[in-house]
């Protein structure tokens, strides 16, 4: 996945939400595909924020795309599927002691990508992050930002100790 994907799939997802919202407008209120729409760009801004902050120029994401996919499937159908499931009653059945829409939000939305990311951040840790080169680069750019010398000590406020 390149950078521009990335930020395609935001954009494209926050439209959608706005779409979303717009519709709420309409005579007669919200259409019944709005809230499916919503949930549908809240994952993809989720998915596109993560491949805009995983993503290097000229260097692939490559697992960490099926990853990114994974968890819009997670995120996106967990929106759906609280979406679908009935109203509760007071006789509902508790899911791990809460009313099964908030245990989707809770426990699905919210705790699997949470479990399902450090793990595929970690396997790709390597082939993701700063290499020696790109470290290098960092560096030689940084003494030439700071004019190869050490960086002035700051003076503090008068009265106060630097």
């Amino acid at each position: 996945m390149h950078p521009r994907t990335g930020l395609a799939i935001f954009i494209t997802s926050a439209v959608l939400i706005a779409v979303a919202y717009g519709a709420a407008f309409l005579p007669g209120g919200a259409p019944r595909w709005a809230p499916f729409l919503l949930a549908g760009g809240t994952a993809g801004t989720m998915t596109g924020a993560m491949a805009l902050g995983a993503s290097r120029p000229g260097r692939r994401l490559g697992s960490l795309a099926f990853v990114f996919g994974a968890a819009f499937l997670i995120i996106a159908g967990g929106f759906a599927a609280a979406l679908l499931l009935p109203a509760e009653v007071p006789t509902s059945q508790l899911w791990l002691g809460l009313p099964a829409r908030a245990a989707i939000l809770i426990y699905g939305i919210g705790l699997l990508p949470v479990v399902l990311l450090p793990f595929a951040y970690a396997a790709t840790f390597d082939r993701v992050t700063l290499s020696e080169q790109d470290l290098a680069e960092f560096r030689a750019r940084s003494a030439a930002a700071r004019g190869a010398g050490p960086a002035p000590a700051d003076e503090g406020e008068p009265g106060r100790p630097a």
